[in-house]
């Protein structure tokens, strides 16, 4: 028996049941998994290659009343140095297919959104190009409504198929999911936000609608935005990405730098001297290094400019 009821052997046996054996492992740490390179151990990582055994791993944690987190590239979140309690289930590499058919893409929530770009672009598919260098997974980029240079997810997403969490039962569990699929229009997608986020979805894959275009214009058009980005962001330390929400009227980065925050620490963590929009792992930051520093630099940019700074990273697991 595991430290906590729910994590009984039986379980465990169960996961390793649905997902394999060798795709079920016991304490281990997050930061394994995260861009940030931070986060204490996840109780059990279950990474399963099917969508039945996706579907099969969620079921029996609704039934078995086992807390779960999807976990996709990792970016975009912070896990606590504590970790986090219960079941993380990892779709990466091991659920990353992706398939085109005429002037479609659909890939597995687990694909990085570079990997479907390139994808598009090896077919001569034009839309995708502005988002080839965001570090998120499908899921993850459904999820938030991922997006850069005036482009969005949304943009030219089509449907998802997501797996609906079953109701709440008396004793705290809950039933068994069933899988829908949406299309955009049904997914409230907006900056930052969708209905996958606010209802607690999981998104299994997603169809891309894109458009004919040369094939040399647009790996032209990539190659700019990556040397754009590799110009202004901080690719060469860990982050989870933009660390604020863009607000109303402003630019985040930019209220950073006129704050004089550039290159401030907390700990390991410190405000990025080559962007001010991103808090970057020096080497040996913690979780609550980056609480600390954010919390820092809200303060200071309230003061100065009296705007609030939400931030885009979310918190998971125990601080």
């Amino acid at each position: 028996m595991h430290e906590y009821s729910y994590l009984s052997d039986e379980v465990i046996c169960a996961f390793a049941e649905a997902a394999g054996e060798d795709a079920v492992a016991l304490t281990e740490p997050m930061a394994q998994h995260t861009t940030f390179q931070i986060g204490g151990p996840a109780d059990v990582v279950i990474s399963p290659h099917t969508p039945q055994a996706v579907e099969r791993v969620l079921d029996i944690c609704a039934i078995a009343g086992v807390p779960v987190v999807v976990v996709g590239n990792g970016s975009d979140i912070l896990v606590g140095d504590r970790g986090i309690r219960g079941a993380v289930v990892l779709l990466r590499d091991n659920y990353a297919g992706i398939e085109v058919s005429g002037t479609r893409v659909h890939a597995q929530a687990g694909a990085l959104l570079r990997d479907v770009a390139l994808a598009a672009a090896d077919a001569g598919l034009t839309g995708m190009e502005a988002l080839w260098g965001i570090p998120a997974s499908v899921g993850g980029a459904c999820f938030m409504n991922a997006g850069a240079y005036d482009a969005a997810t949304s943009d030219v997403l089509e449907s998802v198929e997501v797996y609906v969490p079953g109701p709440a039962c008396p004793d705290g569990t809950h039933e068994k999911g069933v899988v829908k699929r949406f299309t955009v229009d049904e997914l409230a997608m907006g900056y930052r936000k969708s209905r996958v986020a606010a209802e607690g979805l999981i998104v299994l894959s997603a169809t891309f609608a894109l458009a004919p275009g040369n094939e040399a214009q647009i790996r032209a058009s990539m190659d700019d935005y990556q040397r754009r980005r590799e110009e202004k962001q901080p690719l060469e330390l860990p982050s989870a990405g933009s660390t604020f929400k863009r607000p109303q009227g402003y630019f985040a980065g930019k209220l950073i730098m006129d704050a004089g925050l550039a290159g401030t620490r907390v700990g390991g963590a410190q405000v990025s001297e080559k962007h001010c929009g991103f808090v970057v792992n020096t080497g040996d930051a913690t979780a609550s290094d980056v609480c600390r520093l954010i919390e820092r630099v809200q303060s200071e940019v309230r003061k100065q400019f009296g705007v609030d700074l939400e931030p885009e990273v979310r918190r998971i697991g125990e601080f």
